[in-house]
């Protein structure tokens, strides 16, 4: 398991070219092995304005090697307060050469998955980037409604799109662990992404599945709304994930906006949880 950046912090940056105009930043992260597996093979990282979870896959701790390599290299790439999207993309196209090196051994292959939020700019408005491959997840909380950004590239998700699946059955298919995208696995990685506004109260949550497999929307929602900061409810999540059966590694991290300006245009109110093209990375 790797760690990267604060697992609780506060953040306060100007925007450019905007007298007056701040961003503040506060969040939280918190890890836990489970209750069946013997090595934690999740990383995060929580360093503005770079925030991410990788849920490792591989054979004995390489799948700890692959998580660590998303985040060590979307860590290096926050040299400013705001990031481009071109960013995310070169940052896991590294870790790919990174976990074929580590993979060479494996016969299985080794991979990861992906998710996180990016601060960035678009017509001097500040958004969260956000981009996944893979099952983990990135969630918002606003105005007491909680919301999935990302789309799951897994079998079930597939199933469930054609129609085929009900949504609560997912989890207890047999192909429920079975993704069908990765960070790895000597494939180009294809990550998706959405822009989302920044807006003074809004929260994500970046999870691994360990969390989403073992605690329900309406108790994910019910602990984002209790009104704890961001590190006390990321460690309540996590004792909740434990008290389901903890099946899983269980990574969480949550980013509050404490502060944003109002946006120049209507256009980027309008923009609120669009989903860019499918980007190769």
């Amino acid at each position: 398991m790797t760690q990267i950046g604060r697992a609780t912090a506060a953040h306060s940056l100007s925007i450019p070219g905007r007298a007056g105009a701040v961003v503040a930043l506060s969040w939280g992260a918190a890890t836990d092995i489970g209750r069946r597996r013997k090595l934690n093979e999740d990383s995060f990282l929580a360093e503005s304005p770079f925030f991410a979870v990788a849920d490792g896959m591989g054979g004995h701790a390489s799948g700890d090697v692959a998580s660590a390599a998303v985040v060590a290299r979307l860590s290096e790439a926050a040299a400013t307060d705001f990031a481009d999207t071109e960013s995310i993309m070169t940052a896991l196209r590294s870790a790919t050469s990174d976990i074929a090196l580590a993979a060479d051994d494996d016969e299985l292959g080794v991979g990861t998955t992906a998710t996180g939020a990016v601060l960035t700019l678009s017509a001097g408005n500040p958004f969260w980037a956000v981009f996944n491959i893979g099952d983990s997840r990135v969630y918002q909380f606003a105005d007491g409604a909680l919301t999935q950004v990302t789309v799951d590239h897994s079998v079930v998700q597939e199933l469930v799109d054609a129609g085929l699946l009900r949504p609560e059955d997912a989890e207890s298919h047999p192909d429920s662990n079975i993704i069908t995208r990765a960070v790895g696995f000597n494939a180009e990685p294809m990550a998706d992404l959405w822009m989302v506004p920044l807006r003074a109260g809004l929260r994500l949550l970046i999870c691994s599945d360990g969390l989403t497999r073992e605690v329900s929307d309406p108790q994910l929602r019910a602990a984002l709304a209790a009104g704890t900061g961001p590190q006390e409810t990321a460690a309540t999540l996590i004792e909740a994930a434990l008290a389901s059966g903890g099946r899983d590694n269980i990574t969480i991290v949550i980013v509050d906006v404490v502060e944003a300006p109002d946006p120049m245009s209507r256009d980027a109110q309008g923009a609120q949880g669009a989903r860019a093209e499918t980007t190769p990375a």
